[in-house]
């Protein structure tokens, strides 16, 4: 640890460790989810290649999230034609993370028996929106970028460049891995996020008019040479239960150096509530409506993302004026 010159110890799992690397007018984010990623994961058990999509979702809003600095949702979504029709990620600040991935079973298969399970195949055709909300009385900020059978790693430096204007690259991986006395494979993963910083006024972009293209020009060698580095790194280092985020970037950028702060935990927690629901169906539906929801004079709602079913007396609501 001495080496690192840390004056704390190593970051275990399920946090981000924000970085920057000075030289090279670069700044950035690690993050390592264990089990609060197992626990999205396994509680709707995905099959394989399901699982780690959502995965590296879950890990991208992750790393896009943690760097609010008010309370508010950051929400990341897919719609899309492929195998997984729909991912929603929440990012409840400062540290609460959910997901969720609707999939078509019988594409999924057929996909699987032809060989395309990469992310951007499974993915398909179709769009990804992020989305801050602040709370009430605030607008909603939402980018929304194409997806054409990209990965998510290459969606998220076009949505930057588009919408931000922010030069990017993201890195992420999902594994299960087994580790001696476990009972049963756990789902753990890892990301870097790096971007050039926009006040060192070093690269230049341009926006092209019309459709939202852009072009870059005179790449500043130091992201160049960031990028480069961030390349080199697998996957297995990413999700690596032995390395922690500190040594992960020391091995990258030792040479260059690397700055790194205080870790910002992440924890899996769901925002749902018996009083969000009710107000929802009180709100949202007439009494007829509410009528016909009920089974053996129960109306039942079950949360997509946690699974936690909520019961309610179609009577309950009153009557709304």
């Amino acid at each position: 640890m001495s080496s690192l010159g840390l004056d704390r110890p190593e970051t275990g799992d399920d946090a981000v460790v924000p970085f920057t690397l000075d030289k090279l007018d670069t700044r950035g984010r690690s993050v390592r989810l264990g089990d609060a990623l197992d626990t999205i994961l396994n509680r709707h058990s995905y099959p394989a290649p399901v699982a780690r999509l959502l995965g590296e979702a879950v890990v991208l809003a992750a790393l896009i999230g943690s760097s609010l600095k008010f309370e508010g949702r950051f929400i990341m979504q897919t719609q899309t034609d492929g195998p997984v029709n729909l991912i929603v990620v929440d990012f409840d600040a400062p540290d609460g993370l959910r997901g969720y991935a609707r999939f078509d079973h019988d594409a999924l298969v057929k996909a699987a028996e032809s060989g395309r399970t990469k992310p951007g195949e499974l993915l398909g055709k179709g769009h990804l929106a992020m989305t801050i909300d602040q709370g009430p009385h605030t607008e909603r900020y939402q980018g929304i970028v194409a997806l054409d059978g990209h990965s998510l790693e290459e969606v998220a430096h076009t949505y930057f460049m588009q919408s931000e204007q922010i030069p990017t690259m993201v890195r992420l991986a999902v594994a299960e891995i087994t580790r001696k006395g476990d009972h049963r494979p756990h789902w753990r993963a890892g990301g870097v996020l790096i971007q050039h910083l926009p006040e060192s006024g070093i690269s230049r972009q341009i926006d092209l008019p019309g459709d939202g293209n852009y072009e870059e020009l005179d790449e500043a060698d130091g992201w160049s040479e960031a990028k480069a580095l961030l390349t080199t790194l697998e996957d297995l280092e990413l999700a690596d239960p032995d390395l922690s985020p500190e040594r992960l970037l020391f091995r990258l950028y030792h040479e260059t150096g690397v700055r790194v702060f205080s870790p910002l935990p992440m924890v899996e927690r769901c925002t749902c509530s018996a009083d969000r629901i009710e107000e929802m169906l009180a709100d949202s539906f007439s009494a007829e409506d509410r009528e016909e929801m009920a089974v053996d004079g129960q109306i039942e709602v079950v949360c997509e993302f946690c699974s936690t079913a909520y019961h309610f007396n179609p009577h309950q609501f009153g009557v709304k004026h």
